[in-house]
């Protein structure tokens, strides 16, 4: 059944709710606190979310409620959950008596009274304010309270709160002064009339708090020395500290440079120093190199015990050990005063009296900076250099910034020496593991001869080869007979150190590179003179494949040498190349007539022999002759590997063939071919395949025929006579390198190249 709130129980005053579904029966008994006891508790009835609001606990009068009609059928949740998370707030205060404080009878405490919708409950809290006094915080703790006497049997509701009325709580009586937005909201809702926020009184005591905060402020600022309390500065800068980089240079026997680290903790104006060790230097214990505290600036040595006190004592009765009598001296007279270092006397460059040691300041960090910046408005933070020593060299390994080295004896390479002056147990030197796998195999290989004031050893020739792998250099010497020479390994691979340097150092030797190697170049390898006169065809293509770490090679640089140098004389260049002046579509000149031409515009300084090589090369009007394969060998070679292999699949041929080629047309092309040979599984390596595809008849269209294909595998029919086993990778089709690229220079493309004729053509338009 449900009613009217604060209607009677009367005939057509109650309806049915036909949206209730359960219908349990109430219990009567209850447990609470180990006692069975009689149950007089009513559960809360359901409530709408959005419908007319009433208190769940306390219904209200009919005359605070203007609904006559009854209520809608609508869905209905319990309070706890419609009203869930929805607090009423309201802005209250109330006045205090004061009878200890003569100036103001009373004070004005602020505070918030806040209803819980979900279940009734109320909590009163007091904002804190700064400096009060008193206590604030939570007055009420959240709970159920019951109203005055004489209806104290009841507990307030939201029909007992609004603006503008009075409200007593547990012997105190708030005035509400004002609500938030949702409280005035809901209450409009409910049907209950809000008045406009009042405003609060002022509280005496907040008055005469502020009048004499202005006292002393104005105080303050009248006088000449404002004062400073002691702790002030200790809560305004504590954890804030100043670091700065320096250093200490130790000129004694055994001194070194001190790298140190200068902290000024600004809370207190105290100085730490701490020392950082280098790595393996064998300092060992404490990196305190100043303890904590006030670092004065002069220092004249240490006082003797009882010179220096904390004040000075006067005799003022006796004039023996005995009877004697003294007494403090509040004007401490004849005390020195002390002058201590403060952030101002601490930057970039300055130098610090460390109790008789120079300590130079080099560097700071990005918080000492940003103090600098704004405090005394200084921009500039160069760091200054550490000075080092002459026998300091850098080293990186193993995260170490430099090392002392002692300098090379002699014994083992540079590298051994070094490891063990390092550390205790050496270790080998690691190799470049990723440039001996890239370059592993790749030599370069010069011929060289032997400048020697003796006649024979001119006439003695050398193979200089450089491997790419580990930059070591091997020299070989061709033998010659009658020549009195055995030929052989004339100089063990090793790396090998560039002339003119003082091997007896600390500090690693250059070693010769692989840029240092040309045609042309005249070089001292281990006391020897050598001049390379050529090299193989292998160098020379890698060189010229690698433009820019060999510079020789590079036909960009060389041309625009070459341009820059023909150009004011022009038409004499192509005349002294060319002296019958037929330059037709397809002219060529000599090797030494272009090599005599530009040496006479160049200078051997200006343009290398290397250069001159790599320039007819990339001209070159040569071409290599085809390989030359004989049809009847390689074919001799392909039954060979068939008949050791026990290979009988000429059907299994037919069928593959058939199978990509179901039109039955008499040529295929090269690529089914491979895929054939691959199919069926025919034992040849891939330099025979290549060797058989060069043989078998093609058309025009570079297709290969079918029949002479499967002719060139039948071995009934037509057997070739067995040869004896050879290497068919170098010797069934041998191909050569071509060895004599350059001799002839394609001197139209080389002038195309140059440009000179275009430029001088639209020069004259």
């Amino acid at each position: 059944m449900m009613r009217l709130p604060g209607m009677p129980m009367l005939p057509g005053a109650q309806f049915y709710d036909r949206g209730k579904r359960r219908h349990p029966r109430q219990q009567t008994l209850m447990h609470y606190q180990g006692i069975q006891m009689l149950s007089d508790r009513r559960e809360p009835e359901l409530v709408e979310p959005n419908g007319i609001v009433a208190d769940p606990k306390c219904p209200p009068v009919p005359a605070q409620i203007n609904s006559l009609w009854a209520p809608k059928a609508t869905t209905k949740l319990p309070p706890w959950l419609a009203y869930d998370k929805q607090v009423l707030c309201f802005n209250a205060y109330f006045k205090e008596n004061l009878t200890e404080v003569y100036h103001a009878p009373y004070q004005v405490r602020k505070v918030r009274i806040f209803f819980y919708l979900e279940d009734g409950t109320m909590q009163v809290t007091e904002p804190k304010v700064e400096n009060s006094g008193i206590p604030q915080g939570c007055l009420v703790h959240r709970q159920r309270i019951p109203k005055a006497p004489p209806t104290d049997r009841e507990f307030i509701s939201i029909f007992d709160l609004n603006v503008d009325t009075d409200v007593q709580i547990f012997d105190r009586v708030y005035h509400i002064s004002g609500c938030d937005i949702f409280t005035r909201q809901f209450l409009n809702r409910a049907g209950i009339f809000v008045p406009e926020a009042q405003q609060e009184p002022c509280d005496p005591t907040t008055e005469i708090r502020k009048r004499s905060g202005l006292k002393q402020t104005a105080h303050t600022s009248t006088s000449a020395l404002p004062k400073k309390h002691s702790f002030a500065q200790f809560l305004e800068f504590d954890r804030r500290v100043l670091k700065f980089q320096g250093y200490w240079n130790d000129r004694s026997e055994f001194g070194d440079v001190r790298k140190l680290e200068i902290c000024y903790y600004l809370a207190d104006d105290t100085i730490d120093i701490k020392e950082k060790f280098p790595r393996n230097s064998g300092r060992e214990g404490p990196t305190t190199f100043l303890k904590r505290g006030k670092l004065p600036k002069e220092f004249s040595g240490l006082p003797l015990p009882g010179q220096q006190t904390a004040m000075t004592l006067l005799n003022v009765l006796g004039n023996s050990m005995r009877d004697v009598r003294y007494v403090a001296d509040p004007l401490n007279t004849g005390q020195k005063d002390m002058q201590h270092y403060t952030d101002q006397d601490l930057q970039i460059g300055a130098v610090l009296n460390v109790f008789g040691r120079s300590v130079v300041l080099t560097g700071c960090d990005q918080f000492t900076q940003s103090y600098y910046k704004d405090k005394y408005g200084i921009q500039e933070f160069c760091p200054q250099p550490i000075p080092e020593r002459s026998d300091v060299r850098p080293y990186t390994q193993g995260g170490m910034a430099y090392r002392r080295l002692p300098p090379y004896n002699g014994w083992g390479s540079h590298e051994d020496s070094e490891g063990n002056c390092i550390t205790v147990e050496p270790k080998p030197p690691q190799a470049d593991f990723k440039k001996l796998f890239k370059y592993d195999g790749c030599i370069l290989r010069f011929g060289a001869k032997l400048i020697s004031a003796i006649r024979d050893n001119g006439e003695r020739d050398f193979v200089i080869s450089y491997f790419l792998a580990d930059d070591t250099v091997q020299i070989y010497e061709s033998s010659r007979r009658n020549s009195g020479f055995l030929g052989g390994e004339f100089l063990k691979r090793a790396r090998v150190p560039l002339p003119g340097q003082d091997m007896f150092s600390s500090s690693r030797p250059e070693y010769f590179r692989a840029n240092d190697f040309y045609i042309g170049r005249t070089m001292t390898l281990k006391d020897h003179i050598f001049h390379i006169v050529s090299a193989d065809e292998f160098t020379l293509m890698y060189m010229e494949q690698h433009p820019s770490e060999f510079h020789v090679a590079d036909i960009r640089l060389i041309m625009q040498k070459i341009r820059d140098a023909v150009r004011p004389d022009y038409k004499q260049f192509v005349l002294r190349c060319k002296p019958d002046g037929d330059l037709g579509d397809y002219s060529t000149v000599s090797f030494e007539t272009l090599r005599s031409t530009l040496l006479s515009y160049l200078s051997k300084d200006r343009l290398l022999n290397h250069e001159i090589v790599t320039v007819c090369r990339f001209f070159s009007a040569e071409q290599a002759m085809p390989p030359s394969c004989d049809r009847n060998r390689v074919r001799a070679a392909a039954q060979l590997e068939l008949k050791r292999a026990l290979w009988n699949g000429v059907d299994q041929l037919n069928d593959h063939l058939s199978h990509i080629n179901p039109a039955c047309k008499p040529y295929i092309s090269e690529s089914q071919v491979r895929s054939t040979l691959r199919g069926c599984r025919l034992p040849f390596s891939l330099e025979l395949v290549e060797d058989i595809l060069m043989v078998l008849q093609r058309n025009g269209q570079n297709e290969i025929e079918v029949r002479d294909f499967l002719a060139f595998f039948n071995m009934r029919n037509d057997q070739v006579p067995d040869i004896a086993p050879l290497n068919i990778a170098f010797e069934l089709c041998p191909k050569l390198p071509f060895l004599h690229k350059g001799r002839l220079v394609d001197f139209t493309w080389f002038l195309d190249y140059l440009g000179i004729e275009e430029e001088l053509k639209r020069a004259n338009n």
